[in-house]
């Protein structure tokens, strides 16, 4: 990788840049990390260079697999409502252990998507807040919900499809 960033030897911002973009691409800035392993003239397509590829160094894979686990985007959609403190947080999000929602609380803060703060009081108030970039991100994760929402019944259908062709693979 170049210069500490996930862009691979080769691929430069001026390289992304200079690229045309393929019909429909959203409006990238020229220093978008992109880690694409392969030297632009082997790109099947201008649209290659909008893509990420999935190897554990890949840093848009370590943030998507951060902020998209389900504890993370309930904790963002929740906070999204209001400032909540880690009780009602624990409370409100179902099934989550203190430990989890504090390691989740944790790398959220670390990655600038929650703000966490500290009331000098007796005992210790701590509040969690979505910041600007959470704020940001909860509505993109919003066009998510509504995909799933408008899905949820062809989804039950094909789970339903295919757990009865596994139920008849099993009694052959």
């Amino acid at each position: 990788m170049e210069d500490g960033t996930s862009r691979p030897p080769g691929i430069t911002a001026d390289t992304v840049a200079a690229r045309p973009r393929p019909a429909g691409a959203a409006d990238h800035a020229a220093t978008e990390e992109v880690c694409d392993p392969r030297p632009p003239s082997r790109w099947e397509s201008d649209a290659d260079v909008w893509q990420w590829d999935a190897r554990e160094d890949c840093e848009v894979r370590q943030i998507l697999d951060r902020i998209a686990d389900k504890w993370s985007l309930l904790a963002i959609a929740l906070l999204d409502r209001h400032v909540m403190r880690f009780t009602e947080l624990k409370r409100e999000i179902d099934g989550i252990s203190q430990r989890m929602l504090s390691r989740t609380l944790r790398q959220l803060e670390r990655d600038g998507i929650v703000e966490r703060t500290v009331y000098p009081t007796v005992p210790p108030r701590v509040d969690y807040a979505l910041t600007e970039m959470g704020r940001s991100l909860h509505a993109t994760t919003k066009a998510l919900v509504v995909w799933t929402e408008a899905h949820q019944e062809r989804i039950a259908a094909a789970r339903s499809a295919y757990d009865e062709r596994e139920a008849e693979l099993r009694d052959l």
